[in-house]
């Protein structure tokens, strides 16, 4: 399958979903990067639900969960998250 570019605007309002439980963990707020090499960092997440809040995942300065981009599988109705890698 090949990849295709999303735009951030594409992105945000998305459900975050857990690839190993199929539960959803909150929604896309905004998205962290360098702007000087493009590199992703994080996705800032709003309407976090317990499942996300109980794995102890960092937080922004306004106290909302970041998830690594390294955890994000996949992009498309949703945006499919590895667990594993959140902890």
């Amino acid at each position: 399958m090949p990849l295709r570019n999303v735009r951030v605007s594409e992105v945000i309002g998305k459900s975050i979903i857990s690839a190993e439980t199929g539960k959803k963990l909150g929604v896309v707020a905004n998205i962290e990067f360098i702007a000087e090499t493009g590199e992703l960092l994080n996705i800032v997440v709003e309407d976090a639900t317990r499942s996300l809040l109980d794995l102890n995942v960092k937080t922004d300065s306004k106290g909302r969960p970041l998830i690594p981009f390294s955890a994000v599988k996949s992009v498309g109705d949703f945006v499919v998250v590895t667990e594993s890698e959140l902890i």
